[in-house]
C-alpha cells in the first residue's frame, strides 16, 4: 500500500478501516478497525512521548501493516511533519532518505523493527543517525540482549513495545537505555492488564478496543512498591513444546541461544510417539556438528534439540518475526 492509497482510505467516509495481522503465527489475517480508536492510540502515544506539532516522524515500514499505518495516524493526530521513505532494512541509509524533499536536521520521531536498528548499528553514519532521533520505538520482535546492549547508552529515549494488530500498535512500552531501564512493560493509564486461567496475557484497552483480549502470550505481572503495574512476556503458548511431560518455551531456548550461534535459526519442534513432541532446532548454519556442541554445552538436557536441520533461509514475516507456521511446513516437505 502507497502512503497516497493509505490517506485515500483514512479520509473516505467510512468509519472503519481494513489491516491485517502480521502473520507470524498463521496466514495474514484482515480485521477492520474504527478510525476513532485508532485517533485514541495515537493520541495516547503522542502524549506518552510528549510529542508536539511541527516535530518530524519517519515513515519506514510497509503500510500493509498496523505499524506503519499507525505512524501516519500520529503524523495526523498531532501535526506531525511526516517523512516517508521506502520500506527497507536500512531506513537511515543515504539512498533512503533521498527519498526526501530535503534532508531532516533531527527526527523527533522513529518506529522500527529490530532488524532496522540492527543493520543501522553496523554502518557508522546510520548508526550516528539513529542515536540522534529523540523518540525511538522498537517492535515487531524480541529485542535480543547484544541488540539491547548496543542501544543502552544512547543520548534519547529508546523503547521496546508491546501490542498487535488488534490493540492498533502498542498499550504498554518498556524502557531499553538509561536509569529506567527494564525488562518489564508498563501499560499505558487507560490499559489494564491480567493473567488467564492457563497464564495468558488478558488486556483491557477500552480506547482502543471494544472487547477484553486475551493473548496468547504467557506472562508475569507484578505491582511496584508505588502501586505500578508491569508484565513481563515469557513466550507464546502456541511455542510451548511439551516434551516428555516438561514444558520449554520456543523462545526461551532461542534468547539462551541468540548469543552462541551465529547465523540465523529457530526453535520448532515435531510429534514423537514416546515424548509428544521433540525439540527441533532448524539453522542456516551448515555446520551441523559444530551448532549440535554448542547446543550441548549451553542447553539444559531437556531443552536440547533432538534434531538439527539446515535450511537455505529460515521465514521472516515482513515485520521481522520468525513465520512458524510456514517453518513447520518447510519440515514437512
Amino acid at each position: 500500500m502507497t502512503l497516497k492509497e493509505f490517506l485515500s482510505d483514512w479520509h473516505n467516509a467510512s468509519p472503519r478501516l481494513l489491516v491485517h495481522t502480521s502473520g507470524s503465527t498463521g496466514k495474514p489475517k484482515p480485521l477492520w478497525v474504527e478510525k476513532r480508536r485508532m485517533l485514541n492510540s495515537a493520541r495516547i502515544t503522542c502524549d506518552f512521548l510528549n510529542l508536539k506539532p511541527d516535530d518530524t516522524a519517519l515513515l519506514c515500514m510497509p503500510l500493509d501493516y498496523i505499524a506503519g499505518k499507525m505512524v501516519v495516524v500520529r503524523s495526523i493526530e498531532r501535526q506531525l511533519q511526516l517523512l516517508p521513505v521506502p520500506p527497507s532494512g536500512h531506513p537511515l541509509s543515504d539512498d533512503s532518505l533521498s527519498a526526501l524533499p530535503s534532508r531532516p536536521d533531527e527526527i523527533s520521531f522513529a518506529a522500527m523493527v529490530p532488524l532496522q536498528v540492527y543493520n543501522s548499528l553496523q554502518v557508522p553514519q546510520e548508526h550516528d543517525r539513529l542515536r540522534n532521533i529523540r523518540h525511538l520505538i522498537i517492535g515487531g520482535g524480541a529485542i535480543d540482549d547484544a541488540l539491547a546492549a548496543a542501544l543502552k547508552d544512547f543520548p534519547h529515549a529508546v523503547w521496546s513495545t508491546y501490542g498487535m494488530t488488534e490493540t492498533l500498535s502498542h498499550i504498554a512500552l518498556r524502557r531499553l537505555n538509561g536509569g529506567e531501564a527494564s525488562l518489564w512493560y508498563r501499560p499505558f493509564e487507560s490499559v489494564g492488564v491480567s493473567l488467564s486461567p492457563d497464564g495468558c496475557l488478558t488486556i483491557d484497552a477500552p480506547l482502543v478496543c471494544n472487547h477484553t483480549l486475551t493473548t496468547n502470550d504467557r506472562a508475569e505481572i507484578v505491582r511496584d512498591a508505588d502501586g505500578i503495574t508491569r508484565f513481563r512476556i515469557l513466550g507464546r503458548k502456541d511455542n510451548v513444546i511439551d516434551s516428555g511431560g516438561i514444558k520449554i518455551q520456543a523462545e526461551e531456548v532461542e534468547a539462551m541461544l541468540k548469543p552462541h550461534l551465529s547465523r540465523p535459526f529457530a526453535i520448532t519442534s515435531r510429534p514423537d510417539p514416546k515424548f509428544g513432541e521433540t525439540v527441533v532446532l532448524v539453522t542456516e548454519d551448515e555446520n551441523i556438528s559444530e551448532t549440535g556442541r554448542l547446543c550441548r554445552n549451553v542447553l539444559p538436557k531437556y531443552w536440547q534439540p533432538q534434531e538439527i536441520l539446515h535450511t537455505g533461509h529460515i521465514p521472516m514475516t515482513e515485520t521481522g518475526k520468525i513465520a512458524r507456521s510456514l517453518l513447520r511446513k518447510q519440515m514437512s516437505q
